[in-house]
């Protein structure tokens, strides 16, 4: 049962540093907020396994719901500025 869980830890770690390194990398800003999104809700699952359900229902709550909603909310108010053709 130990090598179960430690495997799934590991999946998840994966997973997080994978997620993070997809926000930084991409150009599109939704793309980017979908990353940081899917980043936060494998953290949250992360607490629920390392058996902190508060935690977890915070950090899905505000660092997924929350945040990914003010963030497109303010892609949306933005002005997307286009390279000009030469």
């Amino acid at each position: 049962m130990i090598m179960v869980m430690e495997f799934v830890h590991f999946i998840l770690l994966i997973g997080i540093i994978s997620t993070g390194f997809l926000a930084i990398m991409f150009k599109d800003l939704l793309s980017a907020i979908i990353a940081l999104s899917a980043m936060s809700l494998l953290i949250s699952l992360e607490f629920y396994i390392l058996q902190a359900p508060d935690v977890a229902i915070a950090e899905a709550s505000i660092g997924a719901g929350l945040t990914t909603a003010i963030f497109v909310i303010a892609m949306r108010k933005t002005v997307r500025k286009e390279k000009e053709e030469k």
